[in-house]
């Protein structure tokens, strides 16, 4: 039996190899976000920290949120637009939880980002209209 921090990593890593096979501003623009995510998620809370992310309508964003989806494996959500529908519909106690289990996810997206994608969290990756 697997904990979640496995089942976590294995999901992650699985489909962060995926992305290797991007081009290069793909493999930038979905890292960054697996770097950034955490913070807004900390700061705005989870529902409007998805959806910021989905709002973005970049290909690699939402990947990113469909990944997390398949990962955290929350009842209902079964990819990234039905995850964000969860995380504005949960009762409070079932909030928290949908939160710390992104959130979990989110750590080994973040390492994977960086080992396997080579994008560090220092590197300052433009978004959407900034280019």
């Amino acid at each position: 039996m697997q904990t979640n921090q496995q089942k976590f990593a294995t999901s992650a890593f699985k489909q962060v190899q995926t992305i290797k096979s991007h081009d290069e501003e793909y493999r930038q623009k979905y890292g960054s976000m697996s770097h950034k995510l955490p913070l807004l998620i900390h700061t705005a809370g989870l529902a409007q920290a998805l959806a910021f992310v989905q709002a973005k309508n970049k290909v690699a964003y939402n990947d990113l949120l469909n990944h997390l989806a398949e990962t955290v494996q929350w009842p209902g959500a079964t990819n990234g637009e039905k995850l964000t529908e969860k995380s504005r519909s949960e009762h409070l106690d079932g909030y928290i939880l949908l939160t710390r289990r992104v959130t979990s996810a989110l750590i080994w997206y973040k390492r994977f980002a960086e080992s396997e994608l080579g994008v560090s969290a220092t590197q300052d990756i433009p978004e959407g209209g900034e280019e």
